[in-house]
């Protein structure tokens, strides 16, 4: 299938080329429309009742969330003086009523929440209408004209803006760090400059894609704002690392007399097909976050997912068509010794990758040892994780929106805008017996209206919660008659992310268990706020990640099983990514919960780790860190079919590919590193949590650790069950041996039940059992072929 692919290619690479270059100058527009259309949020259960609360707190009371918080401050003069009345009313009549549904300050509501502690700041909430970022830019100037005072302006909407622009900046930056960094080492690998910037090429392509897919995500669902920088890092990266396996061995078949059509059908064979599954599995990884239910997860799983594949085409057909047209000239501008190419296979003896192979064959139960304990202890701050939410803090310390959030919670009354919301359902009667119904036409009377609601209502489930601990007040926050429901705001003096807030929810939650009103007159009880929201999300997340990880491991496993033609790899390679992950997000704990890199990456430590966030790591860092498990096993199970020698297969396949897989790791890094620096804290925890599992990865797990475990277990890596034999030489992916081209045969398979070399001085071959068979199959250099004893 592969080899037809790479003629195919080759055949048509100019119309290839062009096509390629005109659909990426007519979508260009469409990614640039992106910026803007992102949303916020997403991190809710769209079933949980939290979420239920919060949709109620908008369509029943009349009282939509505000969209912008402005907060007013003067050094002398107090809220209650007539003058700072007039300031704010005054700036804030001067809104266009076309773009401004409501608005609420401490003047029109007399609460006392709304006026600092000190009496000197207030802050006034403002509802949009329409297009809720289109109205801000048009009253944003205005709301900071207010007379004398200080104004500083916070809320969802202004947040989310900055957040967008934050995002813009955040991108632009890392691909100015990552691309003349990625020029320079891809120069040193390869030695030559056109060779170098062929694989930016396909990363233009993948971070060009990725703007285009998200895009036209925006037609049909949400997209997180955060998924910008995600998708892209992960286009960028993973099209720079298929490059290089797929460069590396085009230029190797160059190297070895190969033509340029037959070194893009041989490449295409080869490392074409290892990029093929590479970017299935990372796929399918991340298609598993389809599973819950979260905008922020879904639209990040959906759009990453489809730029590894972009990447992975841009791989497979603009890189082998361009390759068809250079040939040899991919050599051309040479301005360093090549490193990149040390021969057939990637050099057979000699040089680094040769001792340690030869080091972790000779030594393999100390090798699983040593690297196992060092994967624990990086694992185990992990068990006292501590999983929160993402609030202002994600945001740079300077942001306005982050600065007027904290100010707020520190300078007026404790979480004023984070109280536990709580939906009291009354039950109604009539107001008087309905008429007896007569015959039709005759007796009826219209029906009779229902009792209305009142505080009083809920006034015995207030006074309960009262009593609650941490309970400092339970106010009436809005009645609605059309659905007989009573809004109760009640604020606490504890951390909403707390343990005492969760208790507290928990507690409120109790006294109205399902099927068991906590009063007579009280039909259902739905509570929200954020640590509620926080509870459910957990709830969420908890309950789907088991089906993700079955989803993902078993698609995994029938991919590995198709590749390589084994149960126990798949099983071994699953077993090998829990141990990258582990280590990954036990790094995170320290780094970002402790805080140890708090200062070092400029962040603002909360003592939690977002909880989507770490399952987007684990998908991510599992589909990654399967990437180069199967660059590697590729070139095992090549050595083993040729040899059938289990310790030879796996040291030349160490010794072959070592110095590439590290080569993309650092490329990957590279990249990763650049969109660290992002001023998003939720962007440096993905980033810091992919960065350390790529080291763990390259070096410590697919240098030492699988290594070592295929060292010690045999030949039961490639055990296949008599009954499974039938489906996999079904299902396996595998080019058949072509026709030889170069050199001629000199053996034949058996004939008449008896194998005869056909030359003076060949091999003598031992008659074979009756559930084997020897078959010819080209010798992984392309420079000859040789007899391979296979199963039936």
């Amino acid at each position: 299938m592969f080899e037809r692919a790479g003629r195919l290619v080759y055949r048509g690479r100019w119309t290839l080329l062009v096509l390629s270059l005109a659909a990426a100058l007519l979508v260009a527009p469409l990614g640039m429309e992106l910026f803007g259309r992102m949303a916020d949020g997403g991190f809710e259960d769209p079933r949980a009742d939290s979420t239920t609360a919060a949709r109620w707190s908008d369509d029943w009371y009349g009282e939509h969330a505000p969209d912008v918080v402005v907060l007013y401050h003067h050094p002398s003069v107090k809220a209650r003086d007539p003058r700072y009345r007039k300031a704010v009313h005054d700036a804030l009549r001067a809104l266009p009523a076309e773009h401004v549904g409501a608005l609420a300050t401490y003047w029109t509501t007399g609460s006392k929440l709304m006026v600092s502690k000190d009496g000197r700041s207030t802050y006034a909430l403002v509802t949009l209408k329409g297009d809720k970022q289109a109205g801000y830019a048009a009253v944003e100037d205005r709301l900071r004209r207010a007379t004398n005072l200080q104004v500083s302006i916070g809320g969802p909407v202004p947040l989310l803006k900055e957040l967008n622009d934050q995002t813009a900046a955040d991108l632009a930056r890392a691909e100015a760090i990552s691309m003349p960094v990625l020029l320079v080492l891809l120069v040193v690998v390869f030695g030559s400059l056109v060779a170098a910037g062929l694989p930016l090429l396909v990363g233009a392509f993948a971070v060009l894609g990725a703007l285009v897919l998200l895009r036209l995500l925006t037609e049909v669902t949400e997209v997180s704002v955060f998924s910008l920088n995600v998708v892209t890092m992960l286009g960028l990266g993973l099209a720079v690392d298929y490059s290089l396996f797929v460069l590396k061995a085009f230029r190797e078949e160059i190297a070895g007399g190969a033509t340029s059509e037959q070194a893009v059908v041989r490449t295409m064979a080869t490392a074409g097909r290892t990029v093929a599954f590479s970017g299935l599995t990372v796929a399918t990884a991340l298609l598993g976050l389809l599973v819950f239910p979260q905008m922020f997860l879904r639209s990040i799983g959906l759009g990453a997912a489809a730029v590894v594949l972009v990447a992975m085409g841009a791989a497979l057909v603009v890189l082998p068509a361009a390759l068809g047209v250079l040939g040899r000239r991919v050599n051309a501008l040479r301005l360093t010794p090549d490193l990149g190419n040390g021969g057939h296979g990637g050099g057979q003896g000699g040089g680094m990758w040769h001792a340690v192979a030869s080091s972790v064959m000779r030594r393999p139960v100390l090798y699983l040892v040593a690297v196992a304990a060092v994967l624990v202890a990086l694992a185990a701050p992990f068990l006292h994780v501590t999983f929160g939410n993402v609030d202002h803090r994600v945001l740079p310390a300077g942001s306005e929106s982050r600065r007027v959030a904290e100010i707020v919670d520190r300078d007026f009354g404790r979480n004023s805008m984070a109280a536990v919301d709580v939906h009291v359902l009354v039950e109604r009667s009539f107001t008087e017996a309905p008429a007896r119904p007569g015959p039709l036409g005759q007796g009826h009377a219209a029906i009779s209206a229902v009792t209305p609601v009142t505080p009083d209502d809920a006034g015995p489930l207030a006074a309960r919660l009262r009593r609650l601990p941490h309970v400092t007040g339970v106010d009436v926050a809005g009645l609605s008659q059309e659905n007989g429901a009573v809004r109760l705001a009640v604020r606490y003096d504890v951390d909403p992310m707390s343990a005492e807030a969760q208790r507290l929810v928990n507690s409120i939650r109790t006294l109205s268990p399902p099927g068991s009103p906590p009063e007579p007159n009280v039909r259902r009880v739905v509570v929200g706020g954020p640590t509620a929201a926080q509870m459910d999300l957990m709830d969420s997340l908890t309950a789907r990640l088991p089906w993700m990880a079955l989803v993902v491991g078993s698609v995994t496993a029938v991919l590995l099983f198709a590749a390589f033609g084994s149960v126990v790899l798949p099983v071994k390679a699953l077993l090998m990514n829990v141990l990258s992950i582990g280590a990954s997000l036990g790094v995170i704990v320290w780094a970002f919960q402790d805080g140890h890199l708090a200062s070092v990456l400029n962040f603002t430590s909360t003592g939690t780790v977002e909880a989507t966030v770490t399952v987007l790591i684990l998908a991510v860092v599992f589909g990654l860190s399967m990437d180069y498990e199967l660059f590697l096993l590729s070139r095992v199970r090549a050595e083993w079919l040729r040899t059938g020698d289990n310790t030879a297969a796996v040291a030349a396949g160490l010794r072959q590919t070592g110095g590439v897989i590290t080569s993309a790791a650092l490329l990957l890094l590279v990249v990763i590193g650049a969109f660290s620096t992002a001023g998003i804290t939720i962007v440096k925890l993905l980033g810091v949590g992919l960065f350390v599992a790529i080291v763990v990865d390259a070096t410590l797990v697919r240098a030492l650790l699988v290594p070592a475990t295929m060292r010690l277990m045999g030949g039961a890596n490639w055990w296949l069950p008599r009954p499974l034999r039938g489906l996999h030489r079904r299902v396996e992916l595998h080019e058949p041996a072509a026709a030889p081209e170069t050199p001629a045969l000199r053996e034949h398979p058996r004939t008449g039940g008896r194998d005869r070399p056909r030359a003076e001085g060949g091999p003598r071959w031992e008659r074979i059992g009756r559930e084997r068979d020897r078959v010819v199959r080209a010798t992984p250099d392309g420079t000859g072929w040789t007899w391979v004893e296979v199963d039936r």
